[in-house]
């Protein structure tokens, strides 16, 4: 068993690294890793959906581009996100995303500004896939 992400440090901000099975698993995961920045993953019920979609031929682009992409829909929508779906085919990507409203007791401990471009990685080492970026608190 592997863990899905773990943090690293980072002077701009804070660095997440994933990894999956496939680049689409690393991607949900990075996603999960940025969203427990801000609130405990365990309290996020899956109450709302949002969806997303997006177009990127570079693997590292697409990465920024799905985790502000979901970063700006749950700001829109006043939602912490907690589980995530992510299809891909070629360079098209569609998403889901679960999550609830803020309320007490899942109060914001981190408010992120960004996925950057700093650090950023999409690779396969061997079986699985690893991602890494930093986003901005």
């Amino acid at each position: 068993m592997f863990a899905p992400y773990h943090y690293f440090d980072h002077e701009a901000g804070i660095g997440i690294e994933a990894r999956g099975k496939t680049v689409t698993e690393a991607f949900e995961n990075a996603a999960s890793a940025m969203f427990a920045v801000m609130t405990h993953p365990s309290l996020i019920l899956p109450e709302r959906m949002v969806r997303v979609e997006f177009d990127a031929a570079d693997p590292e682009l697409a990465l920024v581009e799905w985790l502000n992409r979901l970063l700006g829909q749950a700001r829109l929508a006043g939602l912490v996100l907690g589980s995530f779906d992510l299809k891909r085919e070629g360079d098209h990507y569609t998403g889901a995303a679960w999550g609830m409203h803020w309320k007490k007791g899942a109060e914001r401990s981190t408010e992120l500004k960004g996925a950057s471009l700093t650090g950023l990685k999409v690779a396969q080492e061997g079986k699985r896939w690893q991602v890494r970026c930093v986003v901005d608190v």
